[in-house]
Formats: structure tokens, sequence, C-alpha cells
């Protein structure tokens, strides 16, 4: 890499500079600015191809990270913090921090950080990142897919800051832009029949931008008639153009087996397959299991959300292990009246009710699926365990 990832350190603490001074001096990929002021901070940040800013937080600087964050796209962002918690890391992940580190610093786990920043902005780094598609599924209608493909979805696009898809596959009677209150220029049927054409210009110009966020949806035709079958062919095509364009995709299916929804499942790099705590929906849960099983899916791909999760429940969470014998990867929790006012007035129930059980479930399962490897072990590092508010957060 010639040339060099130019670094500003935004602290008050004279001591703290002077260390990740010194141990910067010992990578000559990595050159040091002053600066006078933020405004000069963020005009410097602007217009370099490579930057490292590193953010001490324990003063007032949420501000300055969420905006270089969103308007800095070439900015890595390292948050130093003493004792950082739970809340502390996911907070500063959704301003756009990528990288969390304890404060007093330990030169092992700054020079961890600095080689991940390196190869981040390699040359190469963009051919081996990996786009990641998710699959919310089930089988039986009505449990809550659409709801939680488009919540989740949303919270991608505002925790990572990159190009998230969310695509509406159920061709005939789907849900999205009557969950998200938008009407598309352009829906599924059109992406179909202009396959051809399609590229990463052509998507981000034609699939809905999500309220000026970094979500881009692709709704299902507004009439029935509209629809068209569509060979695996098409589909394969599809998701091949939609992996070179995007970070995330996340896919919200009809609950029938057609070889469109088989090719979908095929190119997903997780599935979510979603239940309810009720002896029909766990037997349809079961069957489909077994199927995965034949079509030769990686258990880790398959994995157990359960919606509308109540503790009191008769059948607990250690019955519907026992029965599937599976483990439950998360369980969003049930709360009829904020999710019925969040459909019915046609806006997601993070932007409607931030502060609601399911808002704050569906965010921690995006922090979760979203570079969780890096991202867990902060959590598992940082907070004690009285603190750790959601346990699956530390699985992979």
């Amino acid at each position: 890499m010639a040339e060099k990832i130019s670094t500003f350190i935004v602290s008050e603490n004279q001591r703290l500079r002077d260390l990740l001074c010194l141990y910067l001096n010992d990578y000559k990929e990595f050159e040091v600015y002053n600066y006078s002021d933020n405004s000069e901070l963020y005009n410097l940040l602007s217009s370099i191809e490579h930057a490292l800013l590193i953010v001490d937080m324990s003063t007032d600087t949420q501000e300055l990270v969420s905006k270089i964050a969103q308007d800095c796209p070439n900015c890595r962002i390292l948050a130093i913090k003493e004792n950082p918690d739970v809340s502390f890391i996911v907070s500063t992940i959704r301003q756009g921090a990528k990288e969390i580190l304890a404060y007093p610093v330990i030169k092992s786990e700054f020079v961890d950080i600095l080689e991940r920043v390196k190869l981040q902005f390699s040359q190469n780094y963009q051919k081996q990142e990996k786009c990641k598609m998710i699959t919310v599924f089930s089988n039986k209608g009505g449990i809550g897919k659409t709801s939680i493909a488009s919540n989740l979805a949303l919270e991608l696009a505002n925790i990572t800051k990159e190009n998230v898809a969310l695509v509406d596959l159920n061709f005939q009677f789907g849900d999205i832009t009557t969950f998200m209150d938008i009407q598309p220029s352009f829906d599924i049927s059109y992406m179909f029949d202009n396959l051809n054409v399609l590229n990463k210009d052509f998507l981000l110009s034609t699939m809905e931008q999500y309220k000026g966020t970094s979500l881009y949806v692709l709704g299902d035709a507004p009439y029935f008639r509209q629809s068209k079958p569509i060979t695996s062919k098409q589909v394969s095509k599809f998701f091949e153009i939609l992996k070179q364009s995007f970070s995330y995709i996340v896919i919200d299916t009809d609950s029938t087996f057609d070889a469109k929804t088989i090719t979908t499942l095929d190119y997903s790099d997780m599935i979510f397959l979603v239940t309810i705590v009720n002896l029909p929906a766990l037997r349809n849960c079961q069957r489909c299991l077994e199927l995965f099983e034949k079509l030769g899916y990686d258990e880790n791909k398959v994995q157990i959300l359960i919606n509308r999760y109540m503790e009191n429940d008769e059948i607990t969470v250690y019955d519907v292990e026992k029965l599937l014998n599976k483990k439950v990867y998360w369980k969003i929790p049930n709360n009829y009246f904020a999710l019925m006012a969040s459909i019915n007035k046609g806006v997601l129930i993070s932007e409607m009710n931030p502060d609601a059980n399911v808002a704050k479930s569906y965010k921690e399962l995006a922090i979760n699926v979203s570079d969780s490897v890096f991202r867990n072990n902060l959590v598992k590092k940082y907070a004690p365990e009285s603190e750790r508010r959601f346990d699956n957060i530390l699985e992979i």
C-alpha cells in the first residue's frame, strides 16, 4: 500500500495523545496530522482517501463521530473509552465507529486494530470482502416474517452505514411496501425483466432508498396480475449482481418451497427460520429443519428465531430446543400493541418507538449478525456478566 493512512487524534488527554503517537511511530503506513479545530478536521477527512480518526469518548464527541461516519466513508473511526460497557458499545457502533478500545490503552490491542485498518485499506480487501445474504423464512404464514426482515434490514443500515438491500420475494402477497409506507417506482418484476442491464449503478438508481438511509428496498409487484413466474437461473443471476453491489442483503420470502425459494435459500449465508411458540408452528419448523438437512445446509447456516416470545409461555425455550434438537439463536419479545401501531402507521418500530423492547431486540440482532466476530468479542471482553442484557450477542 503506497499511500499512507492519514491519522488524527481527538483528545484533551495529552498523555493519551503522546502514547498513541509513540505507538504509531512504529508503523510507517500511518502518518499523524495536526489540526486546529473540528471544522478543519471535518474538511480534511472529507478530502482524504485513507484516514483513521482516533476519538477519546470521555468528552462530548458523539456528534462528531456520527457526522464523520455519515459524511466521510473513507475514514475508519476508533473510539477509546474507559471501562466500555454494553450500552456504550451498542451506541458507539450505531454512531459509526468501526473499532473500540478500552483506556488505558494496551499496545498489543492497539496494534491489532492498526493491522485491521491496514487490511481494510489494502487494494485487495474489497475483493476479499463478502456480502452477507440473510433470508427470513417460515413455511407458515402470519408469524411476522416481514416485520423481522424490514426492521432487521433498517437496523443493519443504521449500524453499519453500508449499503443494505431489502428484497421482497413474495411475488403475490408481499407486504414490505405496506409496512414501510413506500411506493417504489420500480418493483421486483421490473428487475427480473431487465436482468441483462442490471449493475450497481442501475440498482442504486432504481431501488427505493429509504428515508435517506443506506437501505435500498425492492418491493413486491403492486398488482397481482404483474407477478410473473421466474426461473432458478434468473434468481441466481439476480443474486450474483446484488452481491456485487451490497454489503448486506435481507430477503423476505413467501412460505412455499418453489424453485425461486429454494434457490434463494441456497444462495443465503444465513437463514432465519422463524417460529412462534405453539405446537403447530413448532411442528412446521421441525419439518423445515428436516428438509434443510436433506438439502445439505450446514447447521450454522440455519438459525432458529422465535418471534412474539413471552417469558411466561407454557412452552419454554428449553422445550423448543429439545423438540427441534437445535439451539434457539434469537428471541424477539411479544409487544402486540407497539407492533400493531407501527404496522398501521406504516412506520417501522425502530423509528416510531426505539425504546420499545422489540425495537431494542431488532437492533441487538442486527449488531449480532453484522461483523459479529469482532463486535461480540468486544462485548465479551469489556462487559461484566451482570451487564450483558442480551446473551445471544455472544453467540457466533
